[in-house]
């Protein structure tokens, strides 16, 4: 019995005696797949075969599966267009002009039903190929379902491969029985969609063959995320200028410089809410095509973000996948590059804001970041010390021993962490100058001369870094008690003793015969609450401890505004357009890794070594750019570096979904820009099976790293009359980082956990060649890319590979990997190897229906727009100097035409 929809129909095709237009040659044949709707009788989908050469009966190693949204049913139609390439020398230029006239000729068609093809005896049909006068003598086609461990006699010599004519075995693992469609797996439905699919056979060393199935999908992190971002930036930003509201009344040079900071802020924040609108506006994308990587609605979406997934099976082996993410450089292309990028601007401005900090007092940037570590420190720890003061009263109230010594032992140890964040000597230095900046305020020394007066007459003294020990850095003035701020945290410190104080002396008097002697100094504290109800007795000290905490908390937040104020002052206007352009890439970095993440995550659910690795150690991320440093090239270079970095800020945690809705399996950020955290919700079945500290909500960190090696022209210019500093030293800090993962891990984690290759090379030896191969002086040594690939897989790490815009150099590496991989780990016949390589990057493949000319119909221009970046254009399959004399010739041919 038929199902009314099959799943995973894979379809293969070969031809026999197929006759070419001109009768002393042997076709170069080739086979367009349409399908066809059987209620609305047009075409819904495409694919197409790999140009088999010289060959009359040709056997296609490219098949056909049908997509998720069209799915097959026995009514379904399945029209086959045998097309002939008339040179076989100009396959990769028929491929660029789309198959005209003068390229290819029609050798003729045949339909039929996929109830037809189940139906027949082994489910294979052999069709009549009718020709475009109607007489069957153009030869016939062959087609057949890829079946389990069907055995298939075929003759070798169909594949046009250098091996003798010989009958061996075909054995078909059918995706039907063995492979797990991404799209059909739940967990994958709100991330991943419009999945485009390929299957092909290969022949392997023994003369088996291999099924390869290949599954590129977009994802809804490529606006989810930045969207995310962008609201959360908006809110930081708003609660900045609150905060520098609350500074409280300043003298009028400060509070001017707190005006313009804030008039900057608000031009942020609607700039972001703009943006934030015109996003909200677009609705069923769910990637940026290359075309739009300059327009500034969508300069905060990553280029071309795409999941690709190769899956391979072999007879008598268990199926293997291997994922990569593809994704264009995380770059400011809307502010381009003629400055350079974020690497090159940041230490340019870091200098000049040296220069130009007359009317604020230099913070150095070490002490910026510790200014936002304090805020951000306090905005944690303060809410949690008061949560954690009510579950002690409340365990006294219950009047329970274990519950208060619990509660007791985690309000110390918050509150201890959050007195040791406090007693920052930048927290104190801040708020001796936040008082100086008050208005009236006249220094002892200098009774006549206010501070901003003597601020500006200084020049350049006032610009050194309080790091550096120079006291003109902060003023600090006699009038104002330097001690009162050790005095105030001291006092939160005190009130915890007491609360210690008291529980020791209830518990004891509650039975316990251990004899507790309280200091001195709280004594009379402690005596002079009468004996009785806990809650009662602890309720003062604990609301004491409460309000100290509170009075240290807006007194710190003050003094680190301030310090925040006065980097903001130094920056403007340059400063704020490189935290625009830093949030920019930034954004398309996280959606990038976010993806990566979840991708890994999904495929990783059954593997408890990957699971512990995750809550031990981490993940690598591994970014492979195709860069060049030359021209533009090296500013894009300079952005993704940051944007990496900045990644370092990131950490993971997976959370169990309210529902097992769609909408709730969706990722989530919170946070702020000094650090984020992506929570992952999990369906509550599988969210059970996590090992406990993961469910606990421990952060999952990630490492990632960056490996850049230029490979076009442009490379080649820049190695030989340019510098290439940039991409050395990118490659030499991340493999020291990549190194330091490594013996972390060996540390903490069993090399049992990770993952079995063919290949037995032993990482430590593979990361010894990489270094050896990063110090070498070698132009366009793609050595390092492929070793830290390598290493990347072997540790269960995320990769993903960039280029300017995730399309041409992108897809010929990804394809190459695909290949070597297929060879090293699968025992891809050496013969097959360039067949196997040109039917992947094949953009014949992926149909350009609309573009092709039908005999009998005419042009097809309904047809499912595909992805045009999934593979590479022809002719950069070629060399490059030939892709230049091709466009140098095409230009004088449109002059010559148009004169």
């Amino acid at each position: 019995m038929l199902h009314c929809h099959l799943t995973s129909l894979q379809l293969h095709y070969s031809c026999n005696d197929l006759v070419a237009s001109g009768r002393d040659r042997k076709p170069n044949a080739l086979v367009q797949v349409a399908v066809i709707d059987p209620h609305k009788q047009h075409l819904v989908s495409h694919a197409c075969t790999e140009i088999v050469e010289a060959n009359k009966d040709p056997l296609f190693l490219t098949g056909m599966a049908f997509p998720s949204e069209y799915p097959a049913s026995p009514e379904t139609l399945v029209k086959l267009t045998v097309y002939d390439a008339k040179d076989k020398n100009q396959e990769s230029v028929s491929k660029q002009l789309l198959f005209c006239s003068a390229c290819v000729s029609f050798l003729g068609s045949a339909t039929f039903s996929v109830g037809d093809l189940l139906r027949a005896k082994d489910e294979r049909l052999t069709l009549s190929l009718r020709s475009s006068d109607g007489v069957c003598a153009a030869g016939t086609v062959v087609v057949s379902r890829l079946k389990m461990g069907e055995m298939e006699e075929v003759d070798v010599d169909h594949i046009t491969t250098d091996i003798p004519s010989q009958k061996c075995p075909l054995v078909c693992e059918s995706a039907h029985h063995s492979c797990v469609d991404r799209e059909n797996n739940p967990l994958t439905g709100p991330v991943f969609r419009n999945p485009v699919c390929k299957v092909y056979r290969f022949q392997t060393v023994d003369s088996k063959w291999m099924l390869v199935r290949e599954q590129m999908e977009e994802c809804t992190l490529s606006f989810s995320i930045p969207k995310q971002l962008l609201s959360l930036y908006i809110q930081e930003d708003m609660s900045r200028v609150q905060d520098l509201r609350e500074l409280g009344d300043l003298s009028p040079h400060w509070d001017n410089l707190r005006k313009e900071v804030m008039t900057r802020y608000a031009g942020i924040i609607s700039s972001y809410q703009e943006t934030l609108a015109e996003l909200d506006k677009i609705t069923g994308r769910s990637f940026k095509p290359s075309c739009c990587k300059a327009q500034k609605s969508l300069e905060f979406i990553p280029i071309n973000l795409h999941t690709q997934r190769m899956r391979v099976t072999c007879p008598k082996k268990t199926d293997a996948f291997y994922d990569i993410v593809t994704v264009g450089a995380p770059a400011a292309h809307f502010q381009g590059f003629k400055c350079g990028g974020l690497q090159r601007l940041l230490s340019r401005y870091e200098a000049e804001k040296k220069s130009t900090a007359y009317q604020c007092i230099y913070y150095s940037p070490e002490h910026t970041a510790k200014a936002h570590e304090v805020l951000s420190t306090m905005s944690l720890l303060q809410p949690l010390i008061t949560s954690l003061a009510d579950q002690l009263l409340q365990a006294a109230h219950e009047h329970s021993s274990p519950g208060l010594r619990d509660a007791l032992k985690n309000l110390s140890d918050k509150t201890e962490q959050f007195v040791h964040t406090l007693k920052d000597e930048l927290v104190k230095s801040a708020l001796l100058a936040l008082h100086a900046a008050q208005p009236g305020f006249v220094s002892k020394n200098q009774k006549q001369t206010p501070v901003q007066g003597k601020r500006q007459g200084q020049g350049g003294d006032q610009n050194q870094s309080p790091v550096q020990g120079l006291p003109d850095s902060i003023p600090h003035h006699k009038e104002y008690d330097e001690e009162e701020w050790d005095r105030v945290w001291a006092n939160v410190a005190k009130c915890l003793n007491c609360v210690i104080a008291m529980v020791d002396k209830l518990q004891e008097e509650d039975g316990s015969k251990q004899e507790s002697v309280p200091e001195q100094q709280l004594a009379d504290v402690i005596t002079s609450h009468n004996p009785g109800d806990w809650r009662e007795q602890l309720c003062p000290l604990v609301t004491r401890l409460k309000e100290c905490v509170m009075e240290v908390a807006e007194k710190a937040k003050r003094a680190m505004t301030f310090v925040l104020l006065q980097e903001a002052a130094c920056s403007i206007p340059q400063g704020f357009l490189l935290q625009q352009r830093r949030d920019v890439v930034f954004s398309q970095a996280l959606a990038a890794l976010a993806c990566g993440f979840v991708m890994r995550l999904y495929a990783g659910m059954q593997d408890k070594g990957f699971l512990r690795q995750l809550h031990l150690v981490g993940l690598v991320a591994q970014f492979e750019s195709l860069l060049s440093t030359y021209s533009e090239e090296i500013g894009m270079l300079e952005d993704m570096e940051v944007g990496i970095s900045d990644l370092q800020r990131v950490a993971f945690k997976i959370t169990e979904a309210k529902t097992d809705e769609l909408g709730d399996l969706q990722p989530l950020v919170c946070g702020r820009r000094d650090h984020f955290t992506i929570e992952v919700p999990l369906p509550q079945l599988v969210f059970q099976t996590l090992p406990e500290e993961i469910k606990e909500g421990k952060p999952l960190r990630v490492f990632p790293v960056l490996f850049n090696v230029g490979i076009n022209e442009q490379q080649t210019i820049a190695e030989r009359f340019g510098d290439i500093s940039l991409q050395e030293r990118i490659n030499q800090k991340n493999f020291e980082t990549l190194e330091a993962y490594y013996k972390s891990l060996s540390e903490k984690v069993p090399l049992e956990c990770l993952p079995c290759f063919q290949t037995q090379t032993d990482i430590k030896e593979l990361l010894e060649t990489l270094g050896q191969n990063v110090v070498t002086k070698k132009r366009k040594n793609v050595e390092i890319l492929w070793i830290a690939g390598t290493i990347c897989r072997r540790l269960n790490g995320i990769r993903f590979t960039s280029c300017k815009s995730a399309k041409d150099r992108t897809s010929m590496s990804v394809t190459l990997e695909q290949c070597a991989l297929l060879r090293d780990e699968h025992q891809l016949s050496k013969d097959f190897f360039v067949r196997a390589l040109d039917c992947m990057r094949s953009r014949l493949t992926q149909g350009d229906i609309g573009q092709w000319e039908d005999p009998e119909a005419g042009t097809v221009t309904e047809n499912k727009p595909a992805s045009r970046h999934f593979y590479p254009i022809a002719l950069l399959l070629v060399s490059s100097h030939l892709l230049v004399v091709w466009l140098i010739l095409s230009l004088v041919f449109l002059l010559a035409k148009y004169q």
